[in-house]
Order: C-alpha cells, then sequence, then structure tokens
C-alpha cells in the first residue's frame, strides 16, 4: 500500500466527512498547505506519447482549507519549449468534462499550435483531481446507467420526470457509497487551487493557459481566484458563468445551443449528392426527425450490443447531440436516422471501456453536483420540462431536467466563484456562432462577466471547439497571434 492510499483511508477511518454532516468551511484562494515542492520528471508511460513528452506527480491537499488534509496526487506531463532562447513560459492546457483529462495534450492538440508558441512555452496538461493516473474515484454505477441517454435526463415520452427522478437516487447513492471521500472534495474551485499547485511547482511566476469547454469555466475561475498569476489566457467554447446555476445553466444551454446548429445540419442533409442525405429540402428535416423521433419513443427498435439495447427516441434525441458537436460527424446521425425509417439499425457503436467510464463519470458527477446545491423537489423539474418541451420540441425538455445532482447527498462546502472584470486584462474568448454544447448566447454571459479583462473573437462557424479545431482561419490567427506575442483586437471581432 503506498503512503498516499494509506493517508487517504487513514483520514476516511478516523474521522467521517465534513460533507456528511452539512459543514461548510471557508476556502481561501492561496492553500493553506505546505507550498508545492518542484517537479521530477520522469518518461511517460503509455502508447503514442511524443517521446519528448515528459511526466511528474504533485501531491496536493485534498481539502485546501485542512493544513491536515490528507493529499492526493494530480498526474502532470509537459513538452518543454522548442526554442530555450525564446521561452516565455508555460502553456497550461485544460481539457473539458468535467472529467476530461489534457495529460496527453501535449503530444496531441498542442502540436497543432504554432511553431511561435511552441517555441515561447513548455506545453503543460493534467489529469484533475479524480481522474486517472491522478487519485481516482467511481461510483460503481449499474451497466445501464452508464449509458449517454440515461446521463442525460432525457424525460420519459409523455414528458414525466418521475423515471429521472428514480434514476438520480440510485445514481447519487451509488456514488456516496462508492466514491469515498475524495469524491466530496470535487469541484471546480478546488481543481483550479491545484492548478495554482502545478503553477508553483513549475516555478513560474505567472501560467498561460488555453481552456476549452468546460475548460473555460476552469480558466476563469482560476483567472479570477489568481488574477496576478496569470499571463495570456484563451476561453475557447466559452461556458455561462451564471454563479446561481453553474452546470445548471450549462445544460439548459443545449435548447438554444441545437436550435442555432440544427439548420445548418437540414442543409447538409439535404445536400444534393450528399450520400447521407435524408431529405430533398432543408426544410424537410426538421419535421422528420421529430415525427421519427415519436415514433421511436413509441416503437423502438432491437438494438443488440448498444447501451441501451433499443434505438428508442431518446437515443435518436442524444446521438443529435453528440453528432451537432461536429460537422464531422453528421453523417452519424443522417445514417442512424435513414437506417431507422426502414426499421433497421447500424451497428452497436463501440464505447470506451467500462473502467474508464465509471471513473470520468465519477468525477464529471462530483464536480457537477459539489459546484452548486441543485432543486430537490421532482416539481420543479416538471414545471421546468413542460415548458422546456413546449418552446424546443426539439431537445423535449432535458436540458431542463434532473440529473443525479437532485438527489446529491453533499450540500456546497462552499459559494460558487461569481466571475467579474476585476483583474488584468489578459483573456481572450474565442467562441463559434452555432456551439450545440456551449451556444453562443451563454458564452455572451461570460463576455459580460469578464467586462474590460477580455476581448471576445465570435467566428462564423458550426461545431464544438472553435481554436485549431471547427473554427476558421480568423479565429485561428487571432488566437495564435494571442498566444505568440500578447497582442489582442482593441475590440471585439467576428471572424466572417
Amino acid at each position: 500500500m503506498t503512503q498516499r492510499t494509506r493517508t487517504i483511508r487513514n483520514a476516511a477511518i478516523v474521522g467521517v466527512s465534513t460533507a456528511l454532516l452539512g459543514i461548510t468551511a471557508p476556502v481561501t484562494a492561496s492553500a493553506t498547505a505546505a507550498p508545492a515542492e518542484p517537479f521530477v520528471w520522469t518518461a511517460c508511460e503509455g502508447t503514442g506519447i511524443d517521446p519528448r513528452q515528459q511526466c511528474a506527480t504533485l501531491q496536493v491537499p485534498m481539502d485546501h482549507a485542512d493544513p491536515h488534509s490528507p493529499l492526493i496526487d494530480i498526474a502532470v506531463s509537459r513538452i518543454p519549449s522548442e526554442n530555450p532562447d525564446a521561452r516565455r513560459g508555460a502553456l497550461l492546457l485544460i481539457a473539458g468534462g468535467p472529467g476530461g483529462s489534457s495529460l496527453n495534450d501535449p503530444s496531441g492538440k498542442g502540436q497543432k499550435l504554432p511553431q511561435e508558441v511552441r517555441d515561447t512555452h513548455d506545453l503543460i496538461g493534467f489529469a484533475p483531481r479524480g481522474l486517472a493516473p491522478s487519485t481516482s474515484v467511481g461510483c460503481g454505477l449499474e451497466y445501464g446507467d452508464l449509458a449517454t441517454s440515461k446521463l442525460r435526463p432525457w424525460p420519459a415520452p409523455d414528458g414525466s420526470v418521475d423515471g429521472n427522478m428514480d434514476t438520480a437516487r440510485r445514481m447519487a447513492d451509488a456514488c456516496a457509497r462508492n466514491g469515498g471521500e475524495l469524491i466530496g472534495h470535487l469541484s471546480t474551485a478546488n481543481e483550479a487551487r491545484d492548478i495554482d499547485r502545478i503553477r508553483a511547482a513549475l516555478g513560474e511566476r505567472k501560467i498561460s493557459a488555453w481552456g476549452v469547454s468546460y475548460g473555460t469555466y476552469v480558466g476563469a475561475v482560476y483567472s479570477q481566484l489568481f488574477p496576478h498569476r496569470t499571463d495570456r489566457i484563451v476561453l475557447d467554447s466559452v461556458d455561462n458563468p451564471d454563479p446561481a446555476r453553474v452546470n445548471r445553466a450549462w445544460l439548459a444551454g443545449h435548447e438554444q445551443g441545437v436550435e442555432d446548429t440544427f439548420p445548418h445540419f437540414a442543409a447538409w442533409a439535404s445536400k444534393p449528392g450528399n450520400p447521407d442525405r435524408v431529405a430533398r429540402r432543408a426544410s424537410d428535416v426538421r419535421p422528420m426527425f421529430l415525427r421519427l423521433a415519436a415514433r421511436l419513443d413509441r416503437e423502438p427498435i432491437p438494438w443488440p450490443g448498444a447501451n441501451p439495447e433499443e434505438l428508442n427516441g431518446n437515443v435518436l434525441r442524444q446521438t443529435m447531440l453528440d453528432s451537432f458537436a461536429s460537422p464531422s460527424r453528421y453523417p452519424t446521425l443522417a445514417k442512424l436516422m435513414r437506417a431507422a425509417r426502414q426499421g433497421t439499425v447500424p451497428p452497436a457503436p463501440a464505447g470506451p471501456p467500462e473502467a474508464m467510464l465509471q471513473n470520468v463519470i465519477g468525477v464529471g458527477s462530483g464536480v457537477l453536483c459539489n459546484d452548486v446545491a441543485w432543486p430537490k423537489p421532482a416539481a420543479v423539474y416538471q414545471k421546468d420540462v413542460t415548458e422546456s418541451r413546449a418552446k424546443y420540441p426539439l431537445t423535449a425538455g432535458m436540458p431542463r431536467n434532473a440529473m443525479l445532482c437532485a438527489a446529491w447527498p453533499y450540500p456546497p462546502r462552499e459559494a460558487p466563484v461569481r466571475i467579474t472584470d476585476r483583474g488584468p486584462s489578459n483573456i481572450l474568448l474565442v467562441q463559434n456562432a452555432r456551439d450545440v454544447n456551449t451556444p453562443l448566447s451563454g458564452a455572451l454571459k461570460m463576455r459580460e462577466a469578464l467586462g474590460r479583462r477580455a476581448v471576445m473573437v465570435t467566428v462564423d462557424s458550426t461545431g464544438h471547439d472553435a481554436y485549431l479545431a471547427n473554427g476558421n482561419a480568423c479565429g485561428d490567427r487571432t488566437v495564435s497571434r494571442f498566444l505568440a506575442t500578447g497582442q489582442r483586437p482593441a475590440s471585439d471581432t467576428y471572424c466572417d
């Protein structure tokens, strides 16, 4: 048994988690434990990793408010600057999620960065607290609850949320039973505090960051808690920072995200010559999708090997959400629609290993439910779902429904961080005009909250992840110039 494992296990034996008792402790921005030790870099384990990438482990307090807190491991990676004479500092890559890892991103997406950025910055990745190979958590969920169409709270075909509330209680109970003490200490604010420990261990006075999706909220919270530790901050595909709802606002954003994206899909899906064409006119695609989803609600098609083992209306709707993340995924939805219209299904999609899913879902659940308290009464969700279904039929009420957080047994340890305009003006937002997961409407809320600290680049593109992915050349140039030189547009910009 490692010292880290002994430390965590002993803490669980001798004391009851303060979260279980409903006790909250004030947590300051600066952690109270001893300063981080410098990293000891070694070769990384695994395959497909750039041989230049190095790995290290950092120990941080499980509870940053407690100087006697047990320690947990954070796995960190880097590829050093390719031109030491031009080196400016470190660029932290912050993954989406919650539950995403950037540990291998220095070898992956980091290599898409222009040479000037790779010359001036060490590229830094990490696995957030709770996510393997950092000290990990899991909820031990039933196999059926690992289905994406179950994790997203799609209501019953008649709009009832009773089944969602049952699922929330079952999943929350599993997380409380199997998640250990660490699951009560997963939060965005604690990830930001861990990042500052990473910065200190790197020996950097300030750190730059490129956060994507949920990583934009992490980057914004870090910039709020540690404003004078930030150098150049890029927030790409931007979350709504609403301090009253936090992740409930992100879930609700799918309503508008789907509405923004569906016309682009419909134009593609009706284009002559498209082998996956589903209709002759773009205007026919939406009613076709709604009719097909309603039919599958009534008459699901068996789908052996899938989870669940049937193609129902909510599986089709979830496939729409997944496919709208990038135009390159449109064929997946179109092929499923074409097959379902014929009463058939394509081969069952392959999924990640179950152990990986359990870990990712454990981390995501902990962060989503610890960041802010969700309403408990089913009536709150039923009212919201009914309103949402009437206004946004494509998403059938899911974005306002109850996730497992509605039954989460731990109260938040601290209030959500309120993003403000206080701090240095060194943040660049880049946002696609059509983004199903982080719609432009939510990104504008972040822009408003940051005020003079930020400049926003809106890109006339479709898909999630704008910079060096689903954006355009204008947006990419603007972000690259900022990372390499610090130059931002003088004011908010639209990249046509």
